[in-house]
This record gives C-alpha cells, sequence and structure tokens, in this order.
C-alpha cells in the first residue's frame, strides 16, 4: 500500500507536465507550417480564382466597347448622311434661273472614281454663303454664288471617297469651276444622281445633264432629280458589333428626291431676265413752267 500512494503521485505529476507542452509543440507545427508558405493545391486554387475574375472583367469590357462602338457609328450615320443631303437640298431650293442662260443653270455629270459613282453637281443659288469672303477686314456677303459637290479618292484609303462642297463668291464666267472649297466627309461609297425630265414612273433616267451631256434638250431645269448617298461605317465598328447594329455590311444608303417648280422648267426663251426700267420719250421731266401749273 504504502509503495503504491509513493509512485502515483510520480505518474500524476508527468502527465500534468506533458499536458502543458502539448499546446506549445502544436504553437510549434504551425509556425513552421506557415514558415513553409502555401501548398500547390492552394496556389493553383488561387490562380483559378483570378483567371476567373480576369476572364468575366474582359467579356464585360468588349461587350461595353462593342455596344459604344455601335451606338457611335449609328449615330455618326443617321447625323452625316441626311446633313449632307439637307444641305444640297437647300442650295438647289435657292438655284438661281433670272438673268441666266439655260446652259448655265444646272450642270450634273456622271464620274466614276475608284470604281465607285462619283457623280457631280454644280449650280447658282441664292442661299446664304458658308464660306466667308474679307475685303479691306470687311465681311462681305453675295446675293448669289456658285455652288458644287465634287468626290476625290481618300489620300488615306483607297476603299473610300471625300466629298467637298464648292462655293464661289457671286457668278463669273465660269460658273461651273473655281470658288473655295470645304470638307464634308470621307466615308463615303457612292454618290450618284439621276435626273428625270417627266414625271410617273415611265419616267426615263438620264445620268447627265447640262452643256456636258452634248443633248441640247438636256439642259435648263429638270422636273425632278434622285440623289442616292451610300457611307460606310466608321473603322471603330468591329466584327462584334456588326450583328448588334444589324446593319448590312456596314453601309448606310440615304435617297433624296428633289423636285423643282414647275415655273422653273420653262423653255429657253421663257426664262425672266430682269431689265432696269427706262422713262418713255413721252413722259420726260416737267420743265419749270408746268411744274407750277395744274400738273
Amino acid at each position: 500500500m504504502v509503495s503504491h500512494a509513493i509512485h502515483h503521485p510520480v505518474y500524476h505529476g508527468q502527465r500534468r507536465s506533458s499536458q502543458r507542452r502539448a499546446p506549445e509543440r502544436r504553437t510549434s507545427e504551425r509556425r513552421a507550417k506557415a514558415a513553409r508558405g502555401f501548398t500547390l493545391v492552394e496556389v493553383v486554387i488561387s490562380i483559378l480564382i483570378l483567371g476567373f475574375m480576369v476572364t468575366s472583367l474582359t467579356k464585360l469590357l468588349t461587350v461595353v466597347r462593342t455596344e459604344r462602338d455601335s451606338i457611335h457609328n449609328i449615330q455618326e450615320n443617321q447625323l452625316v448622311g441626311p446633313t449632307i443631303l439637307d444641305l444640297i437640298h437647300r442650295d438647289l431650293r435657292g438655284i438661281l434661273t433670272t438673268n441666266r442662260p439655260v446652259e448655265e443653270l444646272l450642270q450634273i455629270r456622271d464620274r466614276v472614281v475608284l470604281g465607285q459613282d462619283a457623280d457631280s453637281i454644280d449650280f447658282v443659288t441664292t442661299t446664304d454663303n458658308t464660306v466667308w469672303t474679307f475685303d479691306n477686314d470687311r465681311t462681305l456677303r453675295a446675293d448669289y454664288s456658285e455652288v458644287g459637290y465634287r468626290l476625290r479618292p481618300s489620300p488615306t484609303s483607297d476603299d473610300f471617297l471625300e466629298m467637298y462642297r464648292r462655293e464661289g463668291f457671286g457668278v463669273d464666267e465660269e460658273p461651273f469651276s473655281g470658288g473655295s472649297w470645304t470638307y464634308l466627309h470621307d466615308q463615303i461609297r457612292d454618290f450618284n444622281i439621276t435626273v428625270f425630265v417627266e414625271d410617273g414612273p415611265d419616267a426615263e433616267p438620264f445620268e447627265e445633264w447640262g452643256p456636258e451631256s452634248g443633248d441640247p434638250e438636256l439642259q435648263g431645269i429638270p422636273a425632278w432629280i434622285e440623289i442616292t448617298l451610300t457611307l460606310e461605317l466608321s473603322p471603330r465598328l468591329n466584327a462584334e458589333a456588326l450583328p448588334i447594329a444589324k446593319l448590312n455590311r456596314g453601309t448606310v444608303t440615304y435617297k433624296r428626291i428633289v423636285r423643282f417648280p414647275e415655273l422653273l422648267r420653262v423653255a429657253q426663251d421663257g426664262v425672266a431676265w430682269m431689265t432696269v426700267p427706262t422713262i418713255p420719250a413721252e413722259e420726260a421731266e416737267p420743265t419749270a413752267a408746268g411744274a407750277g401749273g395744274d400738273g
């Protein structure tokens, strides 16, 4: 009994000492594990999570960029095309026929540049000037001016044409040439003008009008003309944006019909010519004696 009583206290004391050392051992193991770094599995999982995040962000940015480009190109063509046609229509509404020879009223030429229609049109109009003219620090404005529209190859791309508006101050002996050029647009695919002498669906179309046509009957003012303008979408439009834009191969075509008043479509001998009024001989100025009479 005494021997058992002697050995039991020693056993319990050793057990308590091992229990106190257990937390210290676990702490040391955690420190050693932390010092070793991440395991391969942890690194792979982290890379996969980061890859999913980058992929999602890239898709989101691509969608935003595509929609931005689509909206940009749609707005550009919806504004540029009608604006150019409105400008041409405004100039044609002010076409001047008074005191003008029939062969100098309107000229339309059928031109082809880089395999694409690039027609030209020239006339004299009464619309306000868009190009300022200065003389001795004064701004001058003409009551009428020479106007024309031309296209030329784009210097940056062989696939597109550039359009310019010609404006000459006043009228000289060559109303279909000269003047200042104003840039309009550089993404033009086609510009075609068709002339019709008569009304109705069976009216014969003509591609040229005026002195260049070589036909005296194709001069003066026609019944109406049809203008077709085809624009190319901006290069910002990428392949992903085409399905969203719902446009045919990245081009938009606009048409405008311009009708001329019947009063302008008269024969050559019926063109109005303004003259300075003169006093007839029988209505001479009264003399001094006549001034004091009943008259």
